[in-house]
């Protein structure tokens, strides 16, 4: 395989990546100067030394505090915790401006096919909730995408949180997003609407 065959294989790999977009990528690269190629290239490799997780909410940060910019910031309301499945869906959830609470990064959402919880976070997440009611905790909104792997998702994130935690208020967010959408795919007006009207 060339070294342009071996790079459109590589960007097929990205999620919603398909080979037609792949293939116009490549050319992009091509077409661009050597210093754009070298830019590209510094910035996969520097993510692996400057980008960790956040051990409070588990989202990808290039922070060198020990936690991330959200979670170290006073501003943001304790009463509130929002549960995605990506760190994509909280850039979506900031960019509709009325969230000020903090996140928690579940890692996924459940597969339909195996119905297999491995890899996501759920454990992580109960573990963290003590002492996030201690801070003043009183609300857990499940912002999973509006499909059925993230409405599965919310169906058991929330038995395990009732279980364990039966004082706490758990919602979902609203209907605002139109079933099968993304969250990370939203606007700011539905996204506002979908957390204003959640239940």
């Amino acid at each position: 395989m060339d070294a342009i065959e071996q790079l459109i294989s590589l960007f097929e790999r990205f999620p919603g990546i398909g080979p037609r977009q792949a293939q116009r990528f490549v050319q992009f690269l091509l077409r661009s100067s050597p210093s754009v190629r070298r830019e590209l290239v510094d910035a996969v490799q520097s993510l692996g030394g400057s980008v960790r997780q956040c051990p409070r909410c588990m989202r990808f940060s290039s922070s060198s505090a020990k936690l991330c910019s959200m979670c170290s910031n006073p501003q943001r309301d304790p009463k509130l915790l929002a549960v995605v499945a990506s760190d994509a869906d909280i850039a979506a959830l900031e960019r509709g401006g009325t969230y000020r609470g903090y996140y928690f990064v579940l890692g996924g959402t459940i597969s339909l096919a195996s119905e297999k919880t491995n890899g996501l976070r759920i454990k992580q997440l109960l573990d963290s909730v003590p002492a996030r009611i201690k801070a003043g905790l009183t609300e857990i909104i499940l912002a999973f995408p509006a499909n059925p792997e993230g409405d599965a998702t919310a169906i058991q994130v929330r038995e395990r949180l009732q279980q364990g935690f039966p004082s706490l208020k758990i919602t979902s967010l609203g209907r605002g997003l139109s079933t099968g959408s993304e969250l990370e795919y939203a606007d700011p007006e539905t996204i506002k609407s979908a957390l204003e009207s959640r239940r």
